[in-house]
């Protein structure tokens, strides 16, 4: 473990390539399935493995969504661009090249704004977004000596996002990432599970000194898969890296791969000599040419993104930061809040029950809001009841919203009427039953009229009991202190 003092002496230095596999029915040249979790080698054809005369020809739907990644991001759409080849060989590679782009990618720059942990917001600037195909698994079983390849998820339609080597930190790195995933699934143009392979991340990550304008020797580190093992992994990184040059030693240019389990990363092949792709435009496909209209049409498809609606809750609806940074994390829970908010105006009691009792319900039932039985406008009378002082937000809670999530064809007011959960307002009968609770505390009664206000509030509570909770607050305790103050 590095001390403080050594560790304040450097910087590090972090670049993020990450590739997300977009969500198309077929892939990016062929019209294989692509499906996660299939039978391997299932989802082929002659085009997937390469066979001579087999010609690719473009998904237009892979080119929507990386346009619409690009809009999000605020980087330039490339009206023109080709595709090359990139030439290499492995094993899941059935063709011996991959077809991406090199030269003109069809996004340039932009970047995405993270918040840092002590609150001030960092863009993170992006180097490009390009297109690509995926290349395919190996696969290696334990006690096997051979490694079996699955084709199914070559030709799989990517965008690799690149940033540039602006992040100085695992957790700034974090933030990105989470961000980037929130991001494409707003977008529905990638799921984002790092778990199965869908977004996948490489860091590139080197150490200098502080304050140093000269970058040290970069470390490419593979085979992340989840955002907290992206930080871990770097954090590793950079104490290894530190703790080698303090040693004197000099950092080899590699690629290393991140064991989860034990928290440390392995050399796997050097990079000292770059690899020579020998890129060279794709001759089997045309150049691809984004009109001014279709790019006006996905911009137009565009949903609202996260940093709207954080900026549309805290600002419109007046909501704190956290209940805004909570409501947004997913386009599902923020879509049902903005449904809820359609139906009444306080916006804070609508955020209380989402996060509270909604988001509580949906952990113990495991299920996403999209299965949540209440709907959006159901939930907004609910609120409203309360607020009309018809129930109390203790009866809501407790048995008007349990009963709505058995019966959600009905509405909250329906259900507490049906009930008899409505607030008892009638004057007359509540000055009865504050009557009986003075008159069965006489003693406190006394105390309260020498001075101890603070029983107002067990008075309170006994006439509450005798209401069976139905007692209206506001005109209970406006009665209580006139019938007090008066003897």
């Amino acid at each position: 473990m590095l001390s403080p003092e050594i560790r304040d002496k450097y910087e590090a230095v972090i670049g993020l390539e990450v590739h997300c596999q977009l969500l198309t029915n077929s892939k990016i040249f062929a019209s294989d399935a692509a499906q996660f979790g299939s039978q391997p080698n299932t989802n082929i054809s002659v085009i997937t493995l390469g066979h001579p005369g087999t010609l690719p020809k473009l998904n237009r739907k892979a080119v929507e969504h990386a346009i619409k990644l690009g809009l999000a991001c605020h980087s330039e759409i490339s009206r023109y661009t080709v595709f090359d080849r990139k030439n290499y060989f492995y094993p899941d590679l059935p063709k011996g090249y991959q077809i991406t782009q090199d030269k003109t990618p069809i996004c340039k720059g932009g970047f995405i704004t993270i918040k840092t942990k002590n609150g001030t917001e960092k863009r993170i600037k992006l180097n490009r977004i390009h297109m690509e195909e995926d290349a395919g698994k190996s696969i290696h079983l334990a006690g096997e000596a051979d490694t079996l390849v699955d084709f199914n998820r070559a030709g799989t339609s990517l965008v690799e996002v690149v940033t540039e080597p602006v992040i100085r930190a695992s957790e700034e790195a974090y933030a990105y990432l989470a961000e980037l995933r929130k991001l494409v699934r707003y977008l529905e143009v990638c799921d984002g599970n790092m778990e199965e392979g869908s977004m996948r991340c490489d860091a590139n990550v080197s150490v200098m000194l502080r304050g140093s304008a000269v970058f040290g020797t970069k470390v490419e580190v593979k085979n992340m898969n989840s955002i907290n093992n992206v930080q871990r992994a770097i954090d590793h990184e950079i104490e290894r890296q530190i703790s080698e040059i303090e040693s004197g030693n000099k950092i080899i240019s590699e690629t290393r791969t991140y064991d989860a389990a034990d928290g440390n990363t392995y050399a796997m092949r050097s990079k000292e000599t770059m690899n020579d792709y020998r890129y060279f435009p794709e001759p089997d496909l045309a150049p691809l040419i984004i009109s001014e209209e279709w790019l006006q049409s996905i911009k137009d498809q565009l949903p609202s993104l996260p940093h709207q609606l954080f900026r549309k809750f805290t600002h419109e609806y007046g909501l704190p930061e956290y209940d805004a940074s909570v409501l947004t994390e997913t386009k599902e829970v923020a879509l049902y809040f903005e449904g809820v908010c359609a139906g009444t105006h306080n916006y804070k009691s609508a955020s209380n029950w989402v996060m509270g009792a909604v988001k509580s319900y949906l952990n113990n039932q495991a299920i996403q809001i999209e299965q949540f039985p209440v709907a959006a406008d159901k939930l907004a009378g609910l609120v409203n009841l309360i607020d009309s002082g018809k129930v109390s937000n203790h009866i809501a809670s407790q048995q008007v919203f349990p009963v709505m999530l058995e019966q959600p064809d009905k509405t909250a007011g329906q259900i507490a009427e049906e009930n008899n959960l409505l607030l008892q307002s009638d004057g007359g009968t509540l000055q009865t039953v504050i009557d009986e609770v003075l008159a069965a505390n006489p003693q406190k009664v006394t105390e309260f009229r020498k001075g101890k206000k603070g029983l107002l509030g067990m008075f309170m509570g006994e006439v509450m009991k005798k209401t069976g909770g139905k007692a209206d607050p506001k005109l209970t305790t406006e009665l209580l202190s006139k019938t007090l103050k008066s003897g």
